[in-house]
């Protein structure tokens, strides 16, 4: 018999913090996604003990798939520069719909890292433009995200998934950061707009509104080096 431990701050919820504060958006997360789509999911786990083990955890069929096996449906593949692994689920119907958990494993002890259920809907609750964006060192980039009726009075949020945690970068209701600014139209979409971008921003972010969230993965790549005339012109004397 397999036991398991679950980390608690991430079985109730990211906890979300915006200075000093913390926000919880509800019991467990919901990922809303439309029929037939398809959503990456990012999954952390300790980068100065890394289990011996990861793997993705379904409650429907109490099925295991781990990391960077020959299963392409979902795919789970470990990526240990960032300390995570991804899982991407494909095709997605309503009989997708439930609970999952990512869990590592380390002598036989099974630790439950991140809760979430999951919701397949013909108009999600929830959703991104574009599940991945990418700009440049110093650039701006701008992210769309789109939600239901139910969720019109409610506070929008752009958080960012590091540490097994999500922390808010942006809220449409406090103050808004000077290189995070959120715009909602009220109706049924908000914008989130980042600029001075670094190369350390590169990561996961989600998108959400309550306990609704949809991910984005962000990629910042290195400003390119231009070349002077000068510098051409020497480039050109040393080739001959």
């Amino acid at each position: 018999m397999v036991a398991y431990i679950k980390v608690f701050y991430i079985s109730i919820g990211f906890w979300l913090f915006l200075g000093v504060e913390c926000y919880s958006g509800g019991s467990y997360h919901v990922l809303t996604i439309k029929t037939g789509g398809s959503v990456t999911i990012p999954c952390h786990y300790n980068e100065t003990n890394p289990p011996q083990k990861k793997y993705w955890y379904s409650d429907i069929d109490k099925s295991k798939i781990y990391t960077n096996t020959s299963e392409e449906n979902p795919s789970v593949i470990d990526h240990p520069d960032q300390s995570l692994f991804t899982v991407t689920m494909r095709n997605l119907q309503n009989n997708h719909t439930g609970d999952y958990s990512c869990v590592v494993e380390t002598d036989g002890l099974s630790t439950i890292t991140y809760d979430l259920h999951l919701r397949v809907q013909s108009a999600p609750d929830v959703s991104v433009v574009s599940s991945s964006v990418s700009g440049h060192e110093g650039g701006n980039v701008s992210v769309q995200c789109s939600y239901s009726s139910r969720y019109q009075n409610h506070p929008k949020q752009w958080c960012r998934y590091k540490d097994q945690r999500c922390y808010t970068v942006g809220r449409t209701d406090t103050s808004q950061n000077s290189s995070v600014q959120i715009s909602d139209d009220g109706r049924s979409s908000f914008t989130v707009l980042m600029t001075g971008l670094r190369l350390s921003d590169s990561g996961w972010f989600f998108c959400s509104a309550r306990e609704a969230m949809n991910p984005v993965q962000l990629t910042v790549e290195a400003e390119p080096v231009s070349v002077t005339g000068t510098e051409k012109w020497r480039f050109c004397l040393s080739q001959n």
